[in-house]
């Protein structure tokens, strides 16, 4: 029997989960404060991937795990140590039965056209830290010359990647990723699907957190809002003459902003897309207010700290020990008794996982025949990565069915 995955909501039977470091990784903090705050967060987020673990266990899913090495320097490079294995969504995807996933070499794969380009922005950082509007305009002068001399396709791409790196301005962007030569974090997951003879494919960067799989129709997500179709259809090209293809315009990971969770039902944060069209007669249930709008101070303090806690040193800067501090003492709890998160995993058509209790959500899963399971991801707006991002579906059973056959006329 192959591997597959045709539907995200047939009967889930292999399930890959992430991992962080473990409390003592964060040795290597100086400032007292701030290591044990990281250390408190890395036993409640081990604590609360058993808790999904378990659910998922006793549905009869197997559980493979991305992997951390025990050498803390293995995830040390470009100056900084890569963010852990949490999220294996962000960076794979089986469709059908192929499975994409990053090798040793990915990061510099991807991103060796961009890398020389990068680094002449960083001679530009005070224009970037600096945005008066000659600054901005002298920038935009310089940004179109270098783009100019990219294809299409390329200035796209790197058009989608500008504002990572001017919010790393001071970090190598090509740390970002969790993998490195040192240390291959999807090691495990490889190796499982070897030996149930899956087929693989490499460093295409087609995941799951941007792609929503409905049988015979694959929808892909934006990662910038108006992002042109035409980068998007080269990127999925090679499933033109097997699926239907439809671009949503999300502007971020589309799984963190609609999850159809089985025929007939969606749940959505706003209408990011005219369900009318690409979901002809669905219900669709609008919480507008929820996820990130609910904490949209917390996330501009997390984005002028990003990624401060992987950069040695970092942790003496006062803005950064405000940073943890505040996330444990003002938004854990919140988070836990108000924020609905949508990106939820959907384990069968009538289980899910969710992260909290929604009225709204869960009188619509009445209406389905849904049961809701609640696992809350306490730090999942610290980490940036919800229930359905730290998974990652390994084999569902089912074939490819067509949900829209009237779109074959």
């Amino acid at each position: 029997m192959k591997y597959s995955v045709y539907q995200h909501w047939d009967p889930l039977q292999a399930c890959a989960v992430g991992r962080s470091y473990p409390p003592e990784f964060y040795s290597f903090i100086e400032n007292p404060k701030v290591r044990s705050v990281m250390e408190r967060i890395a036993i409640e987020t081990e604590e609360d991937y058993q808790k999904l673990i378990k659910i998922l266990e006793s549905f009869n899913v197997t559980i493979v795990r991305n992997d951390i090495s025990e050498n803390r320097e293995d995830h040390f490079w470009a100056g900084k140590y890569s963010p852990p294995p949490m999220t294996p969504r962000d960076h794979t995807a089986m469709i059908g039965e192929k499975f994409y996933m990053p090798g040793l070499e990915f990061g510099n794969n991807f991103f060796s056209k961009y890398k020389i380009f990068a680094q002449e922005l960083f001679e530009f950082q005070d224009y970037c830290q600096n945005p008066t509007i000659e600054n901005r305009e002298y920038l935009s002068i310089l940004i179109n010359e270098k783009l100019n001399t990219l294809s299409e396709r390329d200035k796209i791409c790197m058009l989608e990647r500008f504002k990572s790196i001017i919010r790393s301005i001071n970090h190598n962007p090509l740390t970002t990723f969790p993998n490195n030569k040192k240390f291959n974090t999807f090691g495990s997951i490889e190796k499982f699907l070897k030996d149930h003879n899956t087929e693989i494919i490499y460093d295409k960067y087609i995941n799951c957190a941007t792609t929503t799989r409905i049988g015979k129709d694959l929808y892909f997500g934006t990662v910038v809002r108006g992002e042109k179709n035409k980068y998007l259809k080269s990127i999925v090209k090679e499933f033109m003459s097997d699926y239907r293809i439809h671009i949503v315009n999300c502007g971020t990971h589309s799984d963190g902003v609609f999850t159809p969770v089985k025929p007939g039902l969606i749940i959505s944060l706003n209408d990011i897309q005219t369900y009318s069209k690409t979901f002809p007669d669905w219900e669709v249930v609008y919480l507008p207010e929820q996820s990130f709008a609910k904490i949209k101070p917390f996330m501009d303090l997390k984005q002028k700290n990003d990624g401060k806690w992987w950069v040695p040193g970092e942790e003496l800067n006062d803005d950064f020990t405000d940073f943890v501090e505040n996330w444990l003492k003002d938004w854990v709890l919140y988070v836990e008794e108000t924020v609905f998160d949508v990106n939820m995993l959907i384990i069968n058509p009538t289980n899910v996982i969710v992260n909290n209790y929604n009225k709204q959500v869960f009188d619509a899963f009445d209406r389905h025949g849904i049961t809701a399971h609640i696992c809350n991801f306490r730090h999942r707006y610290f980490w940036d990565g919800g229930l359905h991002c730290i998974t990652s579906d390994l084999n569902r059973e089912g074939i490819m069915q067509d949900h829209f056959p009237e779109r074959n006329k």
